[in-house]
């Protein structure tokens, strides 16, 4: 255990940059709760890219079926082994109590790690990390990129909520080394936000920006000018978001159905299945309708018959079921401009984030808190993409005159005598920074000390977050107080931590570079990137079986077509030959060979020109015919008749 000495602090670390390769790529992903969105910079404008089903936002829900493929986005929606909603999990233990929250609401299994500590998911026997899961929605973004570019992206700027501790920032950039990209840098998602938004619009002004998007809900106070970016405060809740709103309504639909019927819908996984996506949708129209209808027929059945569930939800209902949702916003905003010292009067603007920004009544409420209406300038759901590629384009080198100074989320420090939390570092310190502390011994002829390194606003240890311990040993006995251990702790650019300790005396030092609590070894983490790799060779394969395949229906198709019409004019050893080559390929076909079904298919494109040379030659051979017959015409003579 430590005893406090004296406080020693070293100045804030100089700026770190960051750059990326000359004329590599660096795109903006969203990797978000909900949706997902991917964006890169054209010129000075970042653009969002559509996705292969031209949308400009793709769902963040893997599916694994039954022969292991990965569905990814809107496709794995109505598969049964999917999941969604895992980024809540992301960096968190299984023994955590938001883990345990979210548990409740989730249809797929959340289970121990391999580690025995760590959340992580299951399906079909098969356990994932969220780590794992969200890599998967990450490969879909760079393959988004990869399309629209025509090369390979490998470089990535990625965001993440403002309010996510070092731990969740870890298994991010983890997330990202899977799906085989370089995430030069975390940013913050209210911040990417305030970047995309402040380009061109907001110089010399203070914003606040509210993002309450699909699972998180931030806010952060920016002071823009001259092009520095400079957030003042940051604070939110990383268990509040649309998916809530969502458990609401479903919650609601249930109880309503159950009492109409009898009939609880809640074991039933299909009937939820397509009760989630129900009230989902009517929460979105809701934005923009007073009421809306849920009709879902076959609902479920019983010994009477199959039976509907028709319902009318108001808005005014829906804004009952979730007005404790939107009052919890108001917490994390009070705190954030306390945290700023700025009085409410003082934000010139206010913009909104996330698709959940869009209902009315959070709008009313924003508004109200702080006493001026919201700006609806930006696309909610695309913004922190964009954001994201414009600071890719600052790393790039691309966009200049942009300074982007964030803080860290939540205060981080050691426990010492008396399981105390001392800080080093506040919440809302601009980071990259460092700072150090002298601690010493508390007990006589101590010759090792334990260092517990912990994140949160507790004033006791064990009521914050652990982020990782070590020890520092080979300190010569002494009497308690003595010896004189300086303890460092570095935030990088990323908000990710590094931690050191040093004895004064000797010069002994252990680091730390605090790992996630996604716990995924180096080993694992490379496991999983082969992994990932060999599901996109397997994805290529099933694509080209696919195109073989297609091409070999048109083929037949065409081949059999052109024999039919034909027929008569094909001498009859050729005739065989095609039919052959037609049933060799339709049976290849019906298989799962790409490269048999190519073979078959190049027979069978060879034996089309065998029909066309025997058609070409019957045709020669009528017109010879037709030419005989003319030798044996004469022509006639005509004589003028005389009146």
């Amino acid at each position: 255990m430590l005893r406090l000495a004296a406080r020693n602090p070293a100045p804030a670390a100089a700026k770190r940059m960051f750059s990326a390769a000359a004329g590599s790529e660096v795109i903006g992903i969203d990797l978000g709760t909900t949706n997902s969105c991917v964006a890169v910079m054209e010129g000075k404008t970042a653009r969002v890219i559509e996705n292969s089903e031209g949308a400009r936002t793709t769902p963040s829900v893997v599916a694994i079926l039954d022969n292991d493929e990965r569905l990814v986005g809107m496709p794995a929606k109505r598969q049964a082994n999917t999941f969604y909603a895992v980024k809540r999990l992301i960096g968190r233990k299984f023994d955590d109590k938001e883990t345990q929250e979210v548990s409740k609401v989730v249809s797929y299994k959340i289970v121990k790690g391999n580690n025995g500590k760590d959340a992580w998911v299951e399906a079909k026997g098969t356990k994932y990390s969220p780590s794992q899961i969200g890599s998967m929605v990450l490969t879909k973004m760079k393959e988004t990129a990869d399309g629209f570019l025509g090369k390979p992206v490998t470089q990535a700027v990625v965001t993440v909520p403002a309010y996510f501790n070092d731990s969740q920032r870890q298994a991010t950039k983890d997330a990202g080394k899977i799906a085989g990209l370089d995430v030069l840098r975390i940013i913050n998602e209210p911040t990417a936000a305030a970047l995309a938004y402040g380009m061109d619009k907001a110089d010399g002004k203070v914003i606040a920006v509210f993002d309450l998007g699909g699972g998180t809900f931030d806010v952060s106070i920016l002071e823009i000018s001259g092009g520095v970016f400079e957030v003042k405060s940051t604070n939110g809740d990383t268990l509040l978001g649309g998916e809530d709103f969502d458990e609401e309504l479903l919650r609601y639909l249930v109880d309503e159905f159950k009492k109409e019927t009898s009939i609880d819908l809640s074991g039933d996984n299909l009937a939820m299945q397509r009760l989630r996506e129900a009230a989902e949708k009517a929460k979105r129209e809701l934005d923009g309708l007073a009421q809306t209808d849920i009709s879902l027929p076959f609902i479920t059945a019983d010994a009477t018959g199959p039976k509907h569930l028709n319902m009318k939800i108001t808005r005014a209902t829906f804004e009952k079921l979730v007005g404790k949702l939107i009052e919890r916003t108001m917490g994390p905003c009070k705190k954030c401009v306390k945290d700023a010292g700025l009085d409410k009067s003082e934000i010139n603007e206010v913009i909104l984030v996330g698709g959940m920004s869009r209902m009315p009544k959070v709008q009313t409420t924003v508004e109200e808190f702080f006493g001026k209406k919201p700006s609806k300038g930006v696309n909610p759901d695309e913004v922190v993409a964009m954001g994201a590629a414009i600071q890719g384009g600052v790393l790039r080198g691309d966009v200049k005159d942009i300074l982007l100074l964030d803080v860290t989320p939540l205060s981080l420090g050691i426990e010492t005598l008396g399981g105390v939390f001392t800080k080093l570092i506040p919440r809302n310190t601009t980071i990259p920074t460092k700072k150090s502390q002298v601690f010493s011994t508390a007990a006589d002829s101590q010759t090792q000390v334990g260092i517990k390194v912990l994140q949160g606003e507790r004033e006791m240890a064990a009521d914050n977050k652990l982020l990782g311990n070590f020890d520092l040993v080979g300190i010569p006995p002494a009497p308690r107080g003595v010896p004189q251990i300086e303890v460092s702790f570095d935030i990088d650019a990323n908000g990710i931590v590094n931690v050191g300790a040093r004895d004064k005396a000797t010069g002994k030092e252990q680091n730390i570079v605090i790992q996630s609590s996604g716990g995924l070894s180096e080993a694992e983490i490379e496991k999983m990137v082969a992994d990932a790799e060999a599901n996109a060779a397997a994805d290529q394969q099933r694509k080209e079986l696919i195109e073989a395949k297609n091409e070999a229906d048109s083929t037949l198709y065409s081949t059999e077509k052109t024999l039919k019409e034909h027929e008569d004019k094909i001498d009859a050893e050729t005739l065989e030959k095609v039919k052959a080559a037609l049933a060799d390929l339709r049976t290849k076909s019906e298989g799962d060979n790409t490269e048999e079904i190519k073979a078959a298919l190049e027979e069978v494109q060879k034996m089309s020109m065998k029909i066309g040379e025997a058609v070409y030659k019957s045709q020669q051979g009528e017109g010879a015919s037709s030419d005989d017959k003319d030798e044996n015409v004469h022509d006639a003579e005509f004589k003028d008749k005389k009146d």
